[in-house]
């Protein structure tokens, strides 16, 4: 899919374009296609069209934006289950330093693999299976401690907890960061738009001051657009996920 300013700029440039056709129509069409009975049922038609626009953009919205929350949400929770696990193996002794170095390497690799430091390096989640074996190790290799006593053994079963409630947070996370926007909503979305701003130009009076509100309400549905498809992203882009929690943890 199109990057989310590419397609901001392709709905600028196709509402821009309605209004332009629209001002050709009223220039070139007799006046009895734009009389009063004409323009009331125009002016009918189009208000059905932007109110199905505004509440299918808002709805979007919405879930895009619950969508970003809950990824936001379960980077959090990863980085409490990952000091979480830290401590418990820190509490366990020194048999787990090997572990503890394993578990620091993996997240520093998760962070540059999201958000890299070079900033001509694009980000990309990481594959999924490989994260998840990784953790899998972690597990198992907590499993094959030998504990010495009953609070090595209680903290040998909570680390595994731990480790297996990490697993889950991670699988959360995946499931979140995949783009929820089909391309055919998109593409509906954009016509609609484009035969409401036809209808503007249509019935509006050139002058100044309705060329200046059309250019703003242009600019004004491509932003929208904009950030549905940045928050539909939540590791890319300008509106992504902070890393910070992550960053703590290591």
């Amino acid at each position: 899919m199109m990057s989310p300013f590419v397609v901001g700029m392709i709905v600028f440039a196709c509402t821009i374009a309605g209004a332009l056709i629209g001002y050709q129509l009223r220039r070139t069409w007799s006046r009895n296609h734009i009389d009063e009975e004409s323009r009331d049922t125009v002016e009918m038609a189009i208000g059905l069209i932007a109110t199905i626009t505004a509440l299918v953009l808002g709805l979007v919205t919405a879930s895009a934006k619950s969508s970003f929350d809950a990824v936001d949400t379960s980077v959090k929770e990863i980085a409490t289950d990952i000091l979480t696990l830290d401590r418990l193996l820190a509490r366990y002794g020194p048999e787990t330093k090997e572990i503890r170095g394993a578990l620091r390497q993996a997240v520093a690799d998760r962070i540059d693999t999201t958000w890299p430091q070079e900033s001509s390096r694009p980000a990309r989640v990481a594959d999924p299976l490989e994260a998840a074996s990784r953790v899998e190790g972690l597990a198992e290799a907590i499993r094959r401690l030998a504990p010495r006593d009953d609070s090595q053994r209680w903290l040998q079963t909570r680390a595994v907890e731990a480790a297996e409630e990490l697993l889950e947070s991670r699988w959360l996370a995946f499931a979140g960061s995949e783009a929820s926007v089909p391309g055919l909503f998109l593409v509906v979305i954009l016509f609609w738009l484009t035969i409401t701003f036809v209808s503007f130009g249509l019935l509006a009076t050139r002058n100044a001051t309705v060329v200046t509100v059309l250019f703003v309400c242009a600019v004004s549905v491509g932003s929208a657009l904009f950030l549905i498809l940045e928050m539909d992203g939540p590791f890319h882009g300008l509106l992504s996920v902070s890393a910070d929690p992550l960053g703590y943890a290591h």
